[in-house]
C-alpha cells in the first residue's frame, strides 16, 4: 500500500472525520493509530421555531471538506498519501434532496429537534403501535413542517423517483460521488427507527405506517464495505471511501468494545451508554435502543443504549452563568467542599430519557439555601452526571442481564475527574479512560483500515489503545467505615425525588 515516487514507498494514511452535534473534527492517523494532522470547524445549529433543531446542508458540506483539506495540510502530507477515508456521524438527522439536481428541499432535521414529540406520544398510545417498539421521532415527516410549496416539492419528485431520503453520512457519500453513490450503513439504518434489524432491512411496514415510499431510502452497505471514491475534483486525488459509520458505533468499536458485556460511556453533549449484546438484538421495556454495532464480513454485531440528553449540555449551561470561567475548574471545585450541602441538580433540558422517558420535565435546582455558594451548585451538577451515568448503568444490568466485562469512557466531560471517580465509586466497577477523547473519529479510521489492510485484526487495533487513567472505586479505607457507593445513598435519593418533582412539568 502507499504511492510511490522516485523509488521510494511514501508513508501512508487513514483519514477519519467525525460529524458531531457542535462540530466537524478531521485527523490524520499513521500505523500506530497517533494523530499525525488535525482540523475542526463548528457546526453552527438553527433554531427557526420554538422545539426545531435545523443544519444548513450546503454548509456543512463546505465544512466537511474545509476540515479534510485542513488536517492533510496540517499534517504536512499530500492527500495522495491517504489510503481511505472514514466517516463518523451523529445519527438521526436527516434531509431530502433532488436526485437529478442534488439540490436539499429542507434543511436538515437534527436529532434534537422535537417537532414531532406530540404526533408520536399520540401514535405509541394506538393499538398497533402498542405492539410495536423502535417508531423514532426522527423519521415522522408531519405534511405541517415545511412550507406548503417545499412539501409539494417533495411530493413531485417522489412521482417522479427523484426524491433521495439520507442521514448525513448519506448525503455526504452523494456529495463525495457527484451523485454516484445513495447508500448508508447498517448502524446508521438501524438509528432511524425505520430499519428492521432483525432481518437487516427497511422496513416496508414501517414505512407505509408513516406513508414513506421505499423508493426514497439509500442502499444499506456494511459498515465496513466500499462506498466507492470521492471525485478527483474534490481533493485532487481520488481516495476510496471504506466506512461510513453511526457515531455512538464508531466510538464503540474506536473503545475496541468487541466483545459481549464490554460497555462505552460516550458523555459529550449527552450521555450514550453502550453495551455489547454479541449477534442479537435486544428488546427492552426500559428505553434501552437495540442498534446494529457494525457489519464488517460476516461479523454484525449488536448493541443496546441508553442515553441522557444534557450533559456537556449542563456544563456549557453553567459556563455561560459564569459559575465558573474554565471547565477545568469544575474538579477541583467539587473536591473543595464536602458534598453538594443538599442542592440537587435535574439535568433535563432536553427531557429525562431511560429509564424515566419524560420529555415534559424540567430542568431545575432543588434545595437551595443561603449557604449554597458556587462550588455546591457546580458539584451537584457533576454528580447529577454521574447519577444518571448509574440510573443508564442499572437499566442496562437489569434488562440485558449480561455481565459486564469492562467499561470505557471517552467524551469531553469524560475529562473530569470528579465525575469520573463518582461513576467508578458508583458502578462498583474499575472505568479506563483513553488518552485520546475522540473515539467516533477512531473507530471510522479503524473500520476504513481494516478494509484496505492498514491493520489487520482486532487483536492488533486492541494493542494501539492507549490508556489515561484508570478509576479504581474507592472501598471503605478501614473496617466499619462507609464506602463512598453506601454515603451517597441519601443523596441518590433526595436526588431520584427530584427527579420525580421535576416531571411532568411542561404538560399541555
Amino acid at each position: 500500500m502507499g504511492s510511490r515516487r522516485n523509488g521510494f514507498k511514501k508513508e501512508s494514511f487513514i483519514l477519519s472525520v467525525d460529524v458531531g452535534t457542535t462540530s466537524i473534527r478531521c485527523h490524520v492517523y499513521d500505523k500506530e493509530a497517533k494523530i499525525r494532522g488535525s482540523c475542526t470547524n463548528k457546526i453552527f445549529l438553527m433554531y427557526p421555531e420554538v422545539g426545531h433543531v435545523e443544519m444548513d446542508p450546503d454548509v456543512l458540506w463546505k465544512g466537511f471538506i474545509a476540515v479534510v483539506k485542513g488536517a492533510v495540510r496540517d499534517a504536512g502530507v499530500q492527500m495522495s498519501q491517504i489510503e481511505a477515508l472514514g466517516i463518523s456521524t451523529q445519527r438521526a438527522t436527516f434531509t431530502t434532496w433532488d436526485r437529478k439536481t442534488g439540490v436539499p428541499f429542507h434543511n436538515f432535521i437534527t436529532w434534537q429537534d422535537q417537532r414531532a414529540t406530540d404526533l408520536v406520544k399520540s401514535w405509541n398510545r394506538s393499538c398497533t403501535m402498542k405492539a410495536i417498539h423502535g417508531v423514532m421521532k426522527v423519521m415522522v415527516l408531519p405534511p405541517h413542517v415545511y412550507h406548503v410549496s417545499i412539501f409539494l416539492q417533495i411530493c413531485q419528485a417522489i412521482d417522479e423517483g427523484n426524491c433521495c431520503f439520507g442521514t448525513i453520512d448519506t448525503w455526504l457519500l452523494f456529495k463525495l460521488t457527484k451523485g454516484h453513490v445513495h447508500a448508508t450503513d447498517c448502524s446508521n439504518a438501524s438509528s432511524t427507527g425505520i430499519f428492521d434489524s432483525y432481518q437487516m432491512c427497511w422496513s416496508g411496514f414501517l414505512c407505509s405506517l408513516v406513508s414513506l415510499p421505499l423508493s426514497i431510502f439509500p442502499k444499506v452497505e456494511s459498515t465496513g464495505h466500499y462506498f466507492g471514491s470521492t471525485d478527483p475534483s474534490i481533493f485532487g486525488v481520488s481516495i476510496p471511501i471504506m466506512s461510513v459509520m453511526a457515531d455512538q458505533q464508531a466510538a464503540m468499536f474506536g473503545e475496541c468494545c468487541f466483545d459481549v458485556g464490554d460497555v462505552k460511556i460516550t458523555m459529550g453533549t449527552g450521555t450514550f451508554m453502550d453495551i455489547n449484546t454479541g449477534s442479537k438484538p435486544h428488546t427492552s421495556v426500559a428505553g434501552l435502543y437495540p442498534l446494529v454495532g457494525w457489519k464488517i464480513g460476516s461479523e454484525l454485531m449488536y448493541l443496546a443504549e441508553g442515553n441522557a440528553s444534557d450533559t456537556g449540555t449542563a456544563i456549557k449551561w453553567a459556563q455561560e452563568l459564569e459559575l465558573f470561567s474554565d471547565i477545568r475548574e469544575t474538579s477541583a471545585m467539587a473536591y473543595s467542599v464536602s458534598d453538594s450541602d443538599g442542592v440537587c441538580f435535574v439535568p433535563s433540558f432536553s427531557g429525562l430519557q431511560a429509564p424515566l422517558n419524560d420529555p415534559k420535565a424540567c430542568a431545575s435546582f432543588m434545595g437551595l439555601k443561603p449557604s449554597t455558594t458556587k462550588s455546591h451548585l457546580v458539584r451537584s451538577i457533576l454528580e447529577s452526571v454521574a447519577f444518571r451515568n448509574k440510573q443508564l448503568y442499572e437499566t442496562m444490568l437489569r434488562e440485558t442481564c449480561i455481565p459486564i466485562t469492562k467499561i470505557r469512557v471517552d467524551g469531553g466531560v469524560s475529562s473530569n475527574d470528579f465525575v469520573m471517580q463518582l461513576t467508578a465509586d458508583l458502578f462498583g466497577r474499575k472505568v479506563v479512560r483513553p488518552q485520546h477523547q475522540e473515539m467516533s473519529c477512531l473507530g471510522a479510521a479503524f473500520v476504513a483500515g481494516l478494509g484496505v489492510g492498514f491493520w489487520k485484526t482486532h487483536e492488533e487495533l486492541k494493542k494501539l489503545q492507549s490508556t489515561d487513567k484508570e478509576f479504581l472505586p474507592r472501598g471503605a479505607a478501614t473496617e466499619g467505615a462507609v464506602s463512598p457507593s453506601r454515603e451517597y445513598i441519601p443523596v441518590l435519593q433526595s436526588w431520584e425525588r427530584a427527579l420525580r418533582r421535576s416531571m411532568n412539568w411542561y404538560k399541555p
